[in-house]
């Protein structure tokens, strides 16, 4: 398709808005250095050129509006659009965070009760709303915990994280970051944390642990209570990866289950489209041990007013301009108030039954390497179908009007097919994934070259995603 550059013709143009009286001396003021040496090459089109296409552009994008989104470990896909007429009120959009306290006290009020719901939601009594997405508020957990190991003296023996193999991929990076030293703990025979290995690896030197609830296979750690209360024998503490939480939301809290640090992906469980890397937020809730190094300001309720609170001597500081992504915050809020209690706790019910209404569906089809009951999520393997590999199987499912799963994580799972039907989509939806999975598991035993063209019918048909990620091409012309 052609680039928006080889449109159009000199001197086509769409609308021209005057340049303001004052423009040019608004430009005297900026230093010379900074100046443009010579007119941008921009492309000159008219209007209808521009719209149609930017249009047919959209039209070759695959999106939850126009199809099934089963990736794994990303829960949220469809975002109501209820709570997006909220995110978009000119009060809230036109808010300069800058703005004093008395007259941001709507806004304020707004982030003061999603906390108090987060705190709710989470069983724990203290929360920051500043983290930008999951892994920002991983780092700013494990600030908290060195932060405490040296407030007691003990920063210079708790050099260990333990980490199961089935996390989240950013919890290592997390830890190390602030220095710590990653300890991987291997998974059991059901893909959850072994017992064994845990107590060999528990001692005076550990800081903590990092789980993913549940964990990246989709299942819940039966033993987590046992896992909790060991850690914390040893005097760590013990971190809970939230990005799952749409599987328990309304259910069970992490706070009842031993978790100290609890991040929230409200991108993820709360409602804001994610696609394209944003925006997110990642807010925090942490136990009473750890509230006095939350970062500042807090916002705090006195009398009818909120304000901030920036004196507590033993904060981190801050994490994140002002109060992380607003607009993120207020979408999660309209979320939250509209389901109510009954309406989160239903959203983790369709999660775990849509999960495990496919794979009850697909197992005979396809290698399920931890059997029975998942949560929100399972993880089957392209293994045992001929020469065909899972990446087949992916692009396979594009030539479906399917958004592949994601593929090759978890990596204790060899060919890894990772699929999560979220909440929010019909059984007449999830029965036409199953359709179309059982197809191509015939297809790659018997047309395996059909499967390894993959995909045919799609605007672009298969690329090298490893060579354009390390040796993109960025076309432009020559100014």
């Amino acid at each position: 398709m052609e680039t928006i550059y080889e449109l159009g013709a000199e001197g086509r143009h769409g609308v021209t808005v005057p340049r303001p009286e004052d423009a040019e001396r608004a430009l005297s003021h900026v230093p010379e250095a900074l100046r443009r040496r010579r007119r941008a090459k921009l492309p000159e089109v008219s209007q209808p050129e521009l719209v149609r296409h930017y249009t047919s552009l959209s039209r070759l994008n695959h999106g939850v509006d126009t199809g099934f989104y089963p990736l794994g470990s990303c829960t949220m896909k469809h975002n109501p659009r209820f709570n997006e007429d909220a995110a978009r009120l000119p009060g809230l959009t036109a808010l300069h965070p800058a703005l004093p306290d008395e007259e941001t006290q709507g806004a304020l009020s707004i982030l003061w009760e999603l906390a108090e719901h987060l705190k709710g939601v989470a069983g724990m009594p203290g929360i920051t709303l500043q983290p930008a997405a999951g892994a920002h508020g991983e780092l700013t957990g494990m600030l908290l915990m060195k932060r405490h190991f040296e407030s007691i003296g003990e920063m210079e023996r708790r050099t260990k994280v333990l980490l199961p193999d089935s996390a989240h991929g950013t919890n290592p990076a997390s830890a190390a970051m602030v220095g710590l030293e990653v300890v991987s703990l291997p998974s059991n025979a059901h893909g959850t944390v072994d017992l064994e290995a845990l107590a060999a690896a528990l001692g005076e030197d550990v800081a903590g642990i990092m789980l993913t609830v549940p964990n990246t296979l989709g299942l819940f750690e039966p033993d987590i209570l046992e896992i909790t209360h060991r850690v914390h024998d040893v005097g760590g503490l013990c971190y809970f990866d939230g990005a799952n939480l749409n599987a328990f939301v309304g259910r069970a809290r992490p706070g009842d289950m031993g978790a100290d640090i609890f991040h929230f992906n409200l991108h993820k469980t709360f409602s804001t489209p994610h696609g394209g890397g944003g925006p997110g937020a990642g807010p925090l809730a942490v136990s009473s041990v750890l509230e006095p190094y939350l970062p500042v300001p807090q916002i705090v309720k006195r009398n009818d007013s909120f304000a901030l609170e920036t004196d507590r001597p033993d904060s981190i500081g801050r994490v994140h301009p002002y109060h992380g992504n607003f607009l993120v915050s207020v979408r999660a809020l309209a979320y939250i108030l509209s389901l109510g209690d009954a309406g989160l706790r239903e959203v983790s019910s369709g999660a775990v039954l849509a999960a495990n209404y496919l794979r009850t569906k697909l197992e005979s089809a396809y290698k399920l390497p931890y059997p029975g009951l998942c949560k929100h999520e399972f993880v089957l393997s392209g293994e045992g179908l001929g020469e065909v590999r899972t990446l087949d199987i992916a692009k396979r499912l594009m030539d479906y009007g399917i958004h592949p799963p994601t593929v090759y994580f978890p990596l204790i799972v060899k060919e890894a097919l990772m699929i999560e039907p979220t909440e929010t989509e019909p059984k007449e939806i999830l029965d036409a994934f199953v359709e179309a999975m059982l197809r191509i598991a015939d297809e790659a035993r018997q047309q395996p070259e059909l499967l390894k063209a993959a995909p045919h019918r799609t605007p672009v048909r298969r690329v090298d995603e490893a060579k354009a990620a390390r040796e993109p091409i960025l076309r432009r012309p020559p100014n």
